[in-house]
């Protein structure tokens, strides 16, 4: 019981000074990306007529994401921190000369590794989608109110085949309004507007422009002497909500929750199947056809003296054009993509366990200045882990041939091993 009491005793002492190490890791990395944060904000609101509380409000819905990001790095800074210290002031040496092994010693680390990959994970699969959809409420309403978030006074804004020219922005009105498209036959089409202002009616797809003294003239693209004008007192112009703003645009799968991702991918497989099977009919059909031609052909010829260099050939060339297509691979780049976010999803929390089983060995080499040297070597660490999850990441995304399983956790499987080898190396000592 006594022997209980003080395992109890040196866990939560080791969880104390692990927690306060991570406390200063999270608000370290956490001040990191605010910044990055905040500068993204800067270019894109602060700068314009926002109201203070709504510009609180957009950070406050921004900070899951930064919060999910800070717990695993925070994790590996704040145990390589705790462990260097407590095995350059001797701490460690002195609880296993009493008799505690080092595997209990880790316990608590990978405890608290556990807990906060569960509490990384909820903040990146609930509260990330949320404060996104949230932040895009409050954007359109903002947009609504001051056009100026995205069309800014005198100046030229592309969306996709428009360019919009503006002149003076006025609360929500937009003075001098000039639209020029072009469509997919290069026809051009030029919209006049006096006033312009964003309408109350867009829905989840579009964004209303509600238009008032309008000309509009569009140019034939095959016969530039050919074209048609109006004009009108009213006019609604839709803008496409992805080609606008990244703010509006529909939840990707990273700010999705992974059960909404996962179904996202059950519905992209099905369609993917669908259209391997429809393409493999399609290649047996042609391949049906072409044995039936062939064998009318040779009938035919069968009982004469035809040259068969004279019909082999095209037979042949379609042979081979119908090898080709089936042997052409049909892929879905986007179902790629949100199985890479779903494995993201999970790899990144899980990190918070990966390297507290890291930190805790290699912390142990260290014999002086062992937080400055934990927070030195928490740093490179984490450099090194974003690389190969940003490569592993560009990789999957890039080669549909490449595991998204593999892709999003090989990074977590190196550290791991890392720290499996310096575990037994201490143990064998």
């Amino acid at each position: 019981m006594k022997t209980t009491r003080s395992y109890r005793r040196v866990s939560l002492y080791l969880l104390q000074e692990f927690l306060l190490s991570f406390l200063v890791a999270f608000l370290f990395f956490f001040f990191i990306f605010f910044v990055n944060q905040m500068l993204l904000l800067a270019r894109d609101i602060l700068t314009r007529d926002v109201a203070p509380f709504d510009v609180v409000r957009l950070i406050w819905y921004s900070l899951p994401s930064i919060v999910a990001l800070s717990f695993p790095f925070g994790s590996l800074v704040g145990a390589l921190m705790a462990v260097g210290r407590l095995s350059s002031d001797n701490e460690i040496l002195a609880l296993q000369a009493a008799g505690m092994p080092l595997l209990r010693l880790a316990l608590p680390f990978l405890t608290a590794g556990v807990l906060l990959s569960v509490g990384s994970f909820v903040m990146n699969d609930y509260f990330l989608p949320v404060g996104t959809i949230n932040f895009g409420s409050l954007y359109r309403e903002l947009l609504y109110a001051n056009p100026g978030l995205e069309l800014e006074p005198f100046s030229i804004n592309r969306y996709q085949e428009s360019i919009m020219i503006t002149g003076a922005v006025d609360g929500g009105r937009i003075e001098d309004l000039v639209i020029i498209e072009q469509d997919d036959r290069g026809a051009r089409r030029v919209i006049l507007s006096r006033n312009a202002r964003f309408g109350e009616e867009g829905n989840d797809a579009v964004i209303s422009l509600e238009l008032s003294d309008v000309f509009s003239q569009r140019v034939d693209a095959r016969n530039r002497e050919q074209y048609d004008w109006l004009s009108a007192e009213q006019m609604q112009y839709n803008i496409l909500l992805r080609d606008i703003a990244v703010a509006l645009r529909s939840p990707g799968p990273r700010e999705m929750s992974s059960v909404d991702v996962y179904r996202e991918i059950e519905a992209k497989r099905r369609s993917l199947s669908q259209r391997l099977s429809e393409h493999q009919k399609a290649i047996d059909s042609r391949l049906r056809d072409l044995h039936l031609e062939y064998a009318a052909i040779t009938q035919q010829y069968a009982d004469s003296d035809a040259d068969p260099a004279q019909w082999h050939p095209a037979l042949h060339r379609r042979l081979e054009s119908i090898q080709r297509d089936a042997a052409r691979p049909i892929v879905d780049r986007s179902l790629q993509i949100y199985e890479i976010e779903y494995h993201k999803k999970f790899s990144i929390p899980f990190a918070c366990l990966v390297f507290a089983l890291f930190a805790f060995p290699v912390g142990l080499t260290s014999r002086r200045s062992g937080r400055s040297v934990g927070f030195g070597l928490g740093l490179l660490v984490s450099v090194i882990y974003w690389a190969m999850l940003i490569g592993g990441q560009t990789l999957g995304v890039q080669r549909t041939d490449i595991s998204p399983l593999l892709a999003m956790w090989v990074p977590n499987i190196v550290i791991a091993a890392g720290g499996a080898v310096f575990l037994l190396i201490r143990l064998r000592r």
